[in-house]
């Protein structure tokens, strides 16, 4: 089934690239915002205890000897939220509410962020790695799968475990990342994609994370309350752990995209959503998801909004999200 679809052949100006490409203009800028230091509590919420927002209760999962940190709410089938960069659990913010009604959320903070263990090295932070810590948060709760949504790094790693444990996998929701297949051709034979990249090849670098201060990572963010949140959470996060995800998973130049050709086919129900104005992940990277799928997709895309689509069109992910994740034959 495909619905709610428009074709994804709307390329945006890649001069400006992503937001991360505003970044590096950004760290240079002497006027910083800064939070509250009152605010900036490093100590880890105590598992069980309610989050300031009301939002669900926190809780820790082991996977491998690195801790990870979640906040849960609801009961019903398993769903697992999964951020991308520089994000935490606190983006499903406008989703989760509306989600407990129905599942068992669980918004997990990704290894390097947040109240999350940070380990070191970049090998830490390979996609065998991430998938294990979701396949450890599905076991923490006593589950044999769930679905899995994912945005930006958060569906790299959602599309991987379907790929590569679809076992543990019911139904897939993925948010402004396309399918690593077409990321990867885009990098090989599109130059827009290749210049929107730029930010990726510059945090590969190895000295990368010297350049970055937790305050810029903030910047996006349009509320202020949730800035001031976003800035303690990067302040408690690793950046040199952030940029390894760059570091170990984004493909490398030379881009050469028959190194996807083998990838597994998806096997379970996909929702995609897509931000039309991201300037990251061009739109074009979306065509022929279909053929690597065994099951139905369901693509939405929405003009106006960029890569933080959860947060951008809060009204129209959640509404979509549910009714699609409460049909029975999506």
């Amino acid at each position: 089934m495909l619905s709610h679809c428009r074709p994804p052949t709307r390329f945006l100006a890649a001069t400006l690239g992503f937001f991360l490409s505003c970044l590096w203009v950004m760290i240079a800028a002497e006027n910083v915002m800064h939070a509250d230091p009152t605010t900036d509590d490093t100590a880890h919420p105590a598992a069980g205890t309610a989050t300031a927002e009301g939002l669900g209760t926190h809780g820790y999962v082991d996977s491998g000897g690195v801790r990870l940190h979640y906040v849960t709410a609801g009961n019903g089938p398993l769903v697992v939220l999964l951020h991308g960069f520089p994000d935490y659990w606190y983006t499903w913010r406008a989703q989760m509410p509306a989600l407990a009604k129905h599942f068992q959320v669980v918004a997990l903070d990704m290894r390097g962020y947040n109240h999350s263990d940070q380990p070191e090295g970049v090998e830490n932070y390979s996609v065998d790695r991430l998938t294990a810590d979701v396949a450890a948060v599905i076991a923490h709760f006593g589950r044999k799968s769930a679905i899995v949504v994912g945005h930006d790094w958060g569906g790299y790693v959602a599309w991987t475990l379907a790929m590569t444990r679809p076992e543990l996998v019911d139904r897939l929701v993925i948010l402004n990342l396309p399918h690593p297949r077409g990321l990867l051709r885009e990098l090989t034979h599109n130059s827009d994609q290749q210049k929107a990249s730029a930010y990726a090849r510059a945090f590969q670098k190895p000295d990368a994370a010297a350049s970055v201060q937790p305050e810029q990572l903030a910047f996006w963010v349009s509320d202020p309350a949730a800035r001031e949140k976003y800035i303690v959470a990067m302040r408690r996060s690793s950046i040199e752990g952030m940029l390894n995800y760059y570091k170990a998973n984004y493909p490398r130049e030379p881009y050469d995209d028959a190194a996807a050709q083998n990838l597994p086919k998806v096997r379970c129900p996909v929702l995609m959503f897509h931000g039309l104005d991201d300037t990251a992940l061009l739109p074009a990277g979306l065509n022929g998801t279909w053929d690597w799928l065994d099951e139905d997709l369901t693509l939405v895309t929405i003009p106006g909004a960029g890569h933080f689509v959860q947060q951008d069109a809060t009204d129209k992910v959640t509404r979509h999200m549910l009714s699609w994740l409460q049909d029975p034959t999506p």
